[in-house]
């Protein structure tokens, strides 16, 4: 049996940020942030958190798959912004939800978390542990970034996707990968809560999401068509046999170079990045799901999902629609 997805919803915050309102907040232009980015704006929270985004993406997933949340065996939230340290967010969701029935936790892995959580879905499935699993990307991104610094606060933006996945025997997913290099850490990263306890005597508050633009870029455009190019080998197909590649909303060059790698159209490489910016873990729900609800995903279409982030983490799964 394989995990196949048969539900998707999305949920971004009401406020839309353009370009223009970053220019003055920064030294920059909406000429700026589109010709490097490809971006035009984001949503920022306000009222939401990231527990109500992921709520909200959650429940529209349910009701496209056709599932109560009492039905649920496995709820995973993908993200690196929970309002809560402890507990999970995915413990919060599941109260929101009325999912009782269902295991819940959290899923780290910046960018690429809801390709890992895919790997997590897609192995209990098939060893038959659980059959019905709700996977949910959410980001409250805007918390973590320093809005005076021009070379991070321009690429994030909120939101939350979620996808229910279900036992089949047709379709689903077919092959996967996922890794990491935990030696390159620093390239992209976000201290924590510094130790207060007796014996620290300094002050510092917790930091900002700091990123080494370049490093990251060349991370992304080496190991993305590398770990693609491997699940496709896997599952016994061609780039060209491929109907859809659907990338990590990072920046719309990445996405470009991957595709001139894999020496496919760019028309292959869908993007929301210039309505919602980078949102990290709930990048790929958001693209799917609305995707999904444009009608441009097909029953049999060969999809290639990656994402690819911060640890450094990556990842990269086939699937059937």
């Amino acid at each position: 049996m394989n995990a196949k997805v048969i539900g998707t919803g999305w949920q971004l915050p009401a406020y839309e940020a353009d370009n223009h309102y970053l220019a003055t907040l920064v030294e920059t232009s909406d000429e700026w942030i589109r010709e490097r980015t490809g971006i035009v704006k984001r949503h920022l929270a306000k009222e939401e958190t990231t527990t109500s985004l992921a709520a909200g993406a959650a429940r529209k997933a349910l009701a496209d798959a056709g599932l109560q949340a009492e039905e649920l065996d496995l709820l995973m939230v993908a993200t690196i912004t929970p309002d809560t340290d402890t507990p999970s967010t995915a413990c919060r969701v599941q109260a929101e939800l009325g999912a009782v029935n269902a295991v819940a936790f959290d899923v780290s892995a910046a960018c690429a978390g809801f390709l890992y959580g895919l790997h997590i879905a897609d192995a209990f499935i098939k060893s038959g542990i659980y059959r019905n699993v709700l996977l949910i990307g959410a980001e409250t991104l805007s918390k973590l970034v320093d809005w005076t610094d021009r070379g991070t606060c321009i690429l994030f933006g909120d939101g939350a996707g979620a996808a229910v996945l279900t036992a089949a025997s047709e379709g689903g997913i077919i092959a996967q990968s996922v890794g990491s290099n935990g030696s390159k850490w620093d390239v992209l990263f976000c201290m924590g809560r510094p130790n207060r306890n007796p014996l620290h005597e300094d002050g510092k508050e917790s930091g900002y999401l700091q990123m080494e633009g370049q490093e990251v870029f060349k991370f992304a455009v080496k190991t993305v068509p590398a770990c693609i190019e491997q699940v496709l080998t896997e599952a016994g197909l061609s780039a060209d046999a491929v109907d859809c590649y659907l990338l990590h909303q990072a920046n719309q060059r990445i996405i470009q170079s991957v595709a001139k790698r894999l020496k496919q159209p760019e028309e292959k490489f869908p993007m929301n990045i210039d309505q919602c910016a980078n949102t990290s873990s709930a990048s790929l729900p958001i693209l799917l799901a609305q995707m999904k609800e444009q009608g441009r995903l097909h029953p049999g279409d060969h999809l290639v999902l990656s994402g690819f982030g911060a640890g450094l983490t990556w990842g990269a799964c086939v699937m059937i629609w």
